[in-house]
């Protein structure tokens, strides 16, 4: 079958360590789009963290869609509709929110409209590849958010959410997040969407369900889709679609389940595979 749906994560993958889309990349995915396939950007990212780079690549053009969100929420490009929404109850993030005050080095982030919620907009730094890293400038920068401080996150949500993403350092999460996630590991999805991000969606949502419950009524079958990842987020679209691809800079994890691997997000490795794929858009 030749490939129809190309669906991409982005950090790591498609745009590359400059948080940019190569020239080289961007010309292969739009000649896939001009030869008829849709492109999918599915990210852990909001919904406004993604409208950039579907601009750049001309989705609003040619019926693109965002997966947002880890899955929880999926937009047609050209349209705003939104497909798909499984957000977590106000009960539900209630919860969440007041659990992870018994971790102290635990930084909670919500959104909502044009902000970023956090409790303590000063205590924003972590360690991270040896060096301090301002880890709430780079996530609201990401989402296109205003940041803005509340004293009781828990307290303060009486809406429904997408997703809380929760962030330390690397070491830290990984030696508490499964203290972080014990009482809703039966009720809620709780993952690692990157080494300093560990995050709660609902029950069930990942990338692979978001991508089944609008391709499928589309009429696309599996084996029209290529899916490109990096992360362990990733893991559930990549055995998801006919071909999954795991970038050369993709966890170990992600590798070992891949269908074929690419050359890294610094070296067109999106640009390379779809060459080989889809020989008909080779510059």
């Amino acid at each position: 079958m030749s490939i129809k749906v190309i669906i991409m994560d982005v950090d790591g993958t498609l745009s590359n360590s400059q948080k940019v889309i190569t020239p080289k990349t961007k010309e292969a995915l739009i000649k896939a789009e001009e030869a008829g396939a849709i492109l999918i950007l599915a990210s852990g990212r909001p919904t406004s963290g993604l409208r950039d780079f579907a601009r750049e690549l001309k989705m609003d053009q040619h019926h693109g869609l965002l997966v947002c969100y880890n899955g929880s929420k999926v937009v047609d490009c050209e349209t705003d509709k939104v497909l798909f929404n499984q957000a977590l109850s106000v009960e539900e993030a209630k919860a969440v929110l007041e659990h992870m005050k018994k971790f102290d080095r635990v930084r909670p982030m919500i959104d909502k409209g044009e902000y970023m919620y956090v409790t303590n907009v000063y205590d924003n730094m972590i360690q991270w590849n040896g060096k301090p890293f301002n880890v709430m400038e780079y996530e609201s920068r990401g989402g296109k958010y205003k940041l803005c401080e509340v004293d009781d996150l828990a307290e303060f949500v009486d809406f429904p959410l997408n997703k809380i993403l929760t962030t330390s350092d690397p070491e830290y999460l990984q030696a508490h997040y499964k203290e972080m996630e014990a009482p809703f590991k039966d009720t809620l999805s709780c993952m690692f969407t990157g080494d300093f991000y560990f995050e709660f969606t609902a029950k069930g949502i990942d990338k692979a369900k978001a991508l089944d419950s609008v391709l499928k009524p589309m009429g696309y079958t599996q084996d029209e889709m290529i899916a490109f990842g990096d992360g362990h987020n990733d893991a559930s679209m990549v055995k998801y679609a006919g071909t999954g691809v795991a970038m050369a800079n993709a966890v170990q994890d992600l590798k070992d389940i891949a269908d074929d691997m690419t050359l890294s997000n610094d070296e067109d490795g999106i640009a390379e595979s779809l060459y080989k794929y889809m020989p008909e858009i080779k510059l």
